[in-house]
């Protein structure tokens, strides 16, 4: 993926994405807040959202990372090979 700048914009109506900034193709991620869940965080669902985000950018580098280290430990588990 190639390295852009992203914007979290706070639609207004209860839906929070996650964007390219600049461009006009389709949110990367849409966070939709039910008008009960609204009355419970009031005006901060974008400081919400910003939680839910970058909770699930840690998330996915750990579980990356996770996935990388039992990689390695697949490797290292082969048998060895012998050239003669």
């Amino acid at each position: 993926m190639s390295t852009s700048l992203l914007e979290i914009v706070d639609l207004g109506n209860g839906e929070v994405v996650l964007q390219r900034a600049g461009e006009d193709a389709p949110p990367l991620l849409r966070i939709q807040f039910s008008d009960e869940s609204r009355m419970y965080v009031m005006e901060h669902c974008l400081e919400v959202a910003k939680a839910m985000i970058q909770a699930g950018i840690q998330a996915t580098a750990q579980l990356t990372d996770q996935a990388e280290v039992e990689i390695e430990e697949e490797v290292g588990h082969e048998t060895p090979r012998v050239l003669h």
